[in-house]
């Protein structure tokens, strides 16, 4: 996949968001099948949380993820805190957490991942959704996540990556950068987003190195696993 400057300044990913922000749901279940469900439940899976946590949601965009965190039962988190610096995105986020009954639990807050608005240590988990490659410095961006998680805590981090199977990789690149863009202009009416997502992707840092990253910024323990064939990568670790 081919590797071309991305423009990730922080208001140009913001007012992307907030324009696709309506149909972004039903986007993100049409462009995967509906599987993007299933990684973020895996991802909060792999926290193995007990019920008494506080999760952050980093690029909470519609809250998704928060809400899978404290609606896993008892092996949810017992509050989530989601941020994203795009408002029509949390607008629509605690709607979601209205309607579910569960606003008590589910705090959402506009703030950027590369200056958290929270305290060192405050949380016992934290997680991010296909949104690390947003970040204009991910490496700052890893540095605040290390800020926030009390050592011990726990880390899960899904982001796109190119599938390594024989001839799988030249269809998903082929999909990804010929079909997705005009599924996503036709139903989301941008005509710039859904360009950006395969550019995004090509030039994010490979698994390896992103995983060396996480290490540097006080990560331990951290696993690369492929999911999908190597569709998405989950990311996990440790606040050492």
């Amino acid at each position: 996949m081919a590797t071309p400057l991305v423009d990730k300044s922080p208001d140009r990913i913001a007012g992307m968001f907030d324009a696709i922000a309506p149909r972004y749901d039903l986007l993100n279940r049409v462009l995967s099948a509906g599987i993007d469900q299933r990684w973020r439940a895996r991802a909060v899976r792999s926290l193995a949380l007990t019920g008494r946590e506080t999760l952050v949601d980093v690029c909470a965009g519609t809250a998704d993820v928060a809400l899978e965190a404290v609606g896993a039962g008892p092996h949810g988190a017992a509050r989530a805190i989601g941020v994203d610096f795009a408002g029509a995105m949390l607008v629509l986020g605690l709607r979601k957490v209205i309607a579910r009954g569960v606003r008590d639990r589910v705090t959402l807050v506009r703030g950027d991942a590369m200056r958290l608005p929270l305290a060192t240590g405050s949380a016992d988990a934290a997680t991010i959704a296909f949104g690390i490659r947003n970040v204009a410095d991910a490496a700052a961006g890893c540095d605040e996540l290390a800020r926030v998680v009390r050592p011990g805590g726990r880390l899960a981090i899904l982001e796109f990556g190119v599938p390594r199977v024989p001839g799988l990789g030249a269809l998903y690149q082929w999909y990804f950068s010929a079909v997705l863009p005009r599924l996503g202009r036709l139903i989301s009416g941008h005509s710039a987003a859904y360009s950006y997502l395969p550019a995004s992707v090509g030039s994010f840092t490979p698994p390896a190195e992103f995983a060396k990253m996480l290490e540097r910024a006080g990560f331990v323990e951290v696993r690369a696993d492929p999911l999908t064939f190597g569709i998405v990568y989950l990311y996990s670790a440790r606040r050492g």
